[in-house]
């Protein structure tokens, strides 16, 4: 996929209230080719944008520039997305298969569904006849909720919202869940088929006006997923899919997924096999975390924007920072920088809450389950993940509401 030729000029405005300091700024204006950008141009934008934060301003339209007199563009404005990450136009992954491919993958979706081994629990069964560890069917599916959702990342929720798909019976137990009450319960929501779940996805982008399709945890209905996909295709869709999950997926499962989704979000929740087995109930989840993120990064590569600061394509990787847990935290930020790449999008959360079994009296001796989760982070605490990550090399956060803008 082409990305837009872009040449950035620094500008550099006196500040009125401060005027022994300097504001740089950068000014992205599309040029014929994509050859008179220089190497050294890219990495001084690189340099500039890591060390200096803005909000973006849009310039009114035919206003003219002092300096050249020339007309600006309508709606030029300051960004802080470097080129390299810029994207012309995008077209979903999925309108990019040929007939044959979508043929195979209703193909390899059946042949899951019978010999179902789609998460790291591996639990060989045959969903047309029995069930596995989330207790689900070959057919109809859990949906908790279908709706345009605004508290993701603003690149992903943009204006109008991501259109969210959330499924119940999740094949993780959390014990600090925050969405217990929708993704523990196995008969919460509607039970939907795959073509129901397609009507629904046009539904968000013709009606919601939402900026792509978002499935929340669908690691254990990914050949369903993938027949919906497909079906909207045939019925109109035009907007990127988002895999949103926890990570705790298998590598056939996600290859099942290679040409459908346009990006992974993905989370990286703890790297220690006692803290996974005591917290998550699966001491699987740091080694398959791993593989899978590896995986989802060769099939979409690093995050990259449209002009308008939308995701279009690429992996975004989540950590929610909970107390007492830093060290995993800083590992993985490590495992990240190291393993997938410095130059990886990453979500560094705060907003940990203490949720779920978190709090409440245990029914054995008395006492407070989880007792250690059992309260809000420090700054210090997330402090600690921050300087490990950039000391790791990462420099691409989620940080759209200190500089404005979605990116």
């Amino acid at each position: 996929m082409r990305f837009a030729p872009f040449l950035f000029h620094l500008r550099i405005h006196t500040s009125e209230e401060k005027t022994d300091k300097m504001q740089v700024g950068v000014i992205a204006r599309r040029l014929p080719n994509a050859s008179s950008i220089s190497r050294r141009q890219l990495t001084t934008v690189r340099d500039c944008n890591r060390r200096y934060r803005y909000r973006p301003r849009i310039i009114p339209w035919q206003q003219r520039n002092s300096q050249t007199g020339r007309l600006q563009s309508e709606f030029q404005r300051h960004i802080r997305i470097p080129p390299q990450y810029l994207l012309d136009d995008y077209l979903p992954q999925y309108q990019t298969q040929t007939t044959q491919q979508l043929a195979q993958k209703l193909e390899d979706a059946e042949r899951f569904l019978h010999d179902c081994n789609l998460c790291p629990h591996n639990c060989s069964v045959d969903r047309y006849k029995e069930t596995g560890y989330c207790a689900l069917g070959a057919e109809r599916i859990p949906v908790s909720n279908i709706s345009p959702h605004f508290g993701e990342e603003p690149c992903i929720s943009g204006m109008n919202g991501s259109g969210t798909i959330f499924f119940a019976s999740c094949n993780l137990r959390c014990a600090f869940c925050q969405n217990y009450d929708i993704s523990h319960v196995r008969d919460a929501g509607e039970m939907l088929t795959s073509d129901e779940i397609a009507e629904w996805m046009i539904k968000l982008q013709d009606l919601g006006q939402c900026h792509n399709i978002n499935f929340v945890t669908p690691e254990h209905v990914v050949p369903i997923v993938a027949k919906a996909i497909i079906k909207a295709r045939e019925l109109g869709l035009r907007i990127p899919i988002v895999y949103n999950t926890s990570s705790f997926d298998s590598l056939e499962g996600l290859k099942l997924m290679d040409g459908l989704v346009d990006i992974y979000l993905a989370d990286f929740k703890l790297w220690s096999e006692d803290a996974s087995k005591r917290l998550l109930k699966s001491e699987r989840y740091p080694e398959a975390a791993r593989e899978s993120l590896k995986e989802m990064a060769r099939q979409v590569g690093e995050l990259k924007f449209t002009g308008d600061g939308l995701a279009k394509k690429g992996l975004l990787i989540r950590h929610l920072i909970m107390p007492n847990y830093v060290a995993d935290g800083m590992r993985i930020m490590q495992f990240i920088a190291e393993e997938i790449g410095k130059d990886s999008f990453v979500h560094i959360m705060t907003q940990y809450f203490p949720s779920g079994h978190v709090g409440r009296k245990s029914t054995r001796g008395g006492g407070i389950r989880y007792d250690e989760l059992n309260r809000a982070i420090t700054d210090a605490e997330s402090e600690q993940v921050l300087h490990a990550a950039r000391q790791a090399g990462l420099w691409r956060f989620n940080e759209a509401e200190e500089r404005g803008g979605y990116a």
